[in-house]
């Protein structure tokens, strides 16, 4: 039997990337997977993708509070109930901080941060009834300094400090919440501001000489998700090829 079978998963920025990887991972263990997006043409392929499995492409603003909470609550009342949240939906932006657009800051820190909040008000009420499992994503960026990533990375180390407050606050609920932490990934998003030649350099960066997939974001978000780790919560799991303990 699938590792995940009668279990219903909400995932945010689901349309593409690792998003959509872990949301068709998640998915092919027996889940059913509300893919909330908001962009239309990627839910568009997310359906046209889904090889029969069991998921269902939700338009939502991530930003939109009132929205959040009308697509997860119509989604967990149509599938009877809610067991998985993961909150993946990010916007990417890299400039020195002294230079940076207000507009955009504020961009990401309501799809990136005020987003997480939002999913999370919206889903505890569903996972208080049948316990659960909470996935954010978060970076390895928290752990190095990079230039020009002063807004993204501050968003990261604020979901892992949430994870770690959220750990405890809903432990007595049986509702347990982890973070993954990617390393380096070409995902389409990332590599709208990082060429090939930085992704070369990212690699030679890593002990294991490879950057990490997607797919490999995904294995670990089905791992927490599942009864196998049914005694872990509150940590950050970074997938890295060992990029933040190589030497410089």
């Amino acid at each position: 039997m699938a590792r995940l079978s009668g279990k219903n998963a909400f995932v945010t920025g689901a349309g593409g990337g690792i998003g959509r990887e872990i949301a068709f991972g998640l998915a092919r263990e027996g889940a059913r997977v509300a893919c909330a997006d908001i962009n239309d043409d990627l839910l568009a392929e997310v359906a046209s993708f889904s090889g029969g499995l069991d998921l269902v492409p939700v338009h939502c603003d991530i930003s939109d509070r009132s929205d959040v909470f009308d697509k997860l609550d119509t989604f967990a009342g149509q599938s009877g109930g809610l067991d998985i949240l993961v909150n993946n939906a990010v916007v990417f932006h890299f400039a020195p901080l002294a230079d940076f657009d207000p507009e955009i800051i504020d961009r990401m820190l309501n799809v990136g941060l005020k987003g997480t909040y939002w999913a999370m008000q919206a889903a505890t009420p569903h996972l208080k009834k049948r316990g659960g499992s909470v996935i954010n994503l978060s970076s390895i960026a928290v752990s190095m300094a990079i230039p020009n990533a002063a807004v993204y990375t501050s968003i990261k180390g604020a979901i892992d400090a949430l994870t770690r407050q959220q750990a405890a606050e809903l432990a007595p609920f049986g509702i347990r919440v982890n973070a993954v932490a990617p390393g380096s990934i070409p995902t389409p998003g990332a590599s709208s501001v990082i060429d090939q030649a930085g992704w070369e350099s990212r690699k030679r960066k890593t002990l294991l000489d490879r950057l990490p997939t997607a797919a490999e974001i995904a294995a670990a978000a089905i791992y927490l998700a599942a009864d196998e780790a049914a005694s872990i919560t509150g940590i950050t799991l970074k997938i890295d090829s060992g990029m933040t303990i190589a030497s410089p």
